[in-house]
């Protein structure tokens, strides 16, 4: 096939040892109803049969464009792709997982139809499902639930928001921010410096992506995507973003995630001046010199920025009813933390 120029789409494709899954994940991109593409596939050093796999692809359909790189991570080979991209959108896909056949056209509809939009992503299906971990399912139900750019900004600092290799980004976006390894998840720092910088991401409702889950997956097995890394990300750029203005904020709950929070802020020299807690028993004592009062206390103290930082969609929901009851918005007077 001849090469579509200049692309509409460039899929963004860093692979390593992926010989295994590369065939199904390419023949997904080759399945595509929307066929002004150009997929970008970093072979990242692999030591297995990925680069001579993928050289045949490249001599079957020019819309491939094949980078060989020596090993140098996750980051290096997005960034060496990024700047062989040529399409107006980009696509980000992962070497082992798969597109449903209209995931592009329906993702490049969404961007044309919301020019405010910078990127769009989806919801997905994780598999293989036979042992799947609840904890993967509860995972896969929260992130299908984001379903507009208001939901995304709101749980934002809860998990990511949205599962990286369902991303369709505007080029002049992505290229004006890149790929950053901070010590923490490189999708996770883009998503956050995208929004925090007043870039809206939507989500087509579909589940337009088959997610691969196992144990060889890089964020089972990279220091970078370690749940401890999760919290000093959320608290660099809570510092740096919603509570900016102010050195004490309000922290709503004291469990394993809000202590974690808790530390990881106190290196950007934020402390809670109030500890909100449901248990009585906890109410009128004081955690790290901070009060720790009742919800309904709130509308008496002084107004600080709250951080809700507790585990579980249903507390977060509970505790969004109160704060609104209370007449405080959500992401200006609070914002939810896991």
């Amino acid at each position: 096939m001849r090469a579509t120029v200049p692309p509409l789409i460039s899929i963004l494709l860093p692979a390593l040892n992926a010989a295994a899954t590369l065939p199904a994940c390419v023949r997904s991109v080759w399945r595509q109803t929307e066929t002004r593409w150009q997929c970008v596939i970093v072979d990242d050093g692999s030591t297995d049969h990925t680069a001579a796999y993928v050289r045949q692809v490249s001599e079957r359909d020019a819309r491939f464009t094949i980078v060989t790189t020596p090993h140098r991570g996750l980051v290096a080979a997005l960034n060496t792709g990024l700047a062989h991209c040529r399409g107006q959108f980009i696509a980000r896909m992962d070497a082992d997982d798969l597109m449903h056949r209209d995931r592009l056209a329906l993702q490049v509809r969404a961007l044309n139809q919301a020019p405010a939009l910078a990127a769009v992503g989806c919801h997905v299906r994780l598999f293989p499902r036979a042992h799947l971990r609840d904890g993967r399912r509860e995972y896969e139900r929260w992130l299908n639930h984001i379903d507009s750019p208001r939901r995304v900004r709101e749980d934002a600092f809860v998990e990511c928001p949205i599962a990286h290799p369902t991303l369709l980004i505007r080029r002049d976006v992505l290229a004006a921010f890149g790929y950053r390894d901070a010590g923490w998840p490189e999708d996770y720092d883009l998503v956050l410096r995208l929004l925090v910088s007043g870039h809206e991401i939507g989500v087509v409702p579909r589940r337009l992506l088959a997610w691969r889950d196992g144990p060889a997956r890089l964020s089972r097995t990279h220091a970078m995507y370690d749940l401890a890394r999760f919290a000093p990300c959320k608290a660099a750029f809570l510092a740096t973003h919603f509570l900016r203005a102010a050195d004490t904020y309000v922290l709503w709950g004291y469990g394993e995630t809000a202590r974690a929070l808790r530390r990881a802020l106190l290196v950007h020299g934020k402390r809670p001046a109030y500890v909100v807690e449901v248990h009585r028993g906890r109410v009128g004592n004081t955690i790290h010199g901070a009060p720790v009062i009742g919800p309904s206390e709130l509308p008496r103290i002084p107004r600080l920025p709250l951080v809700a930082s507790v585990a579980g969609e249903t507390p977060r929901q509970q505790i969004r009813a109160a704060m609104a009851a209370m007449g405080f918005v959500e992401l200006r007077d609070f914002i939810c933390a896991a």
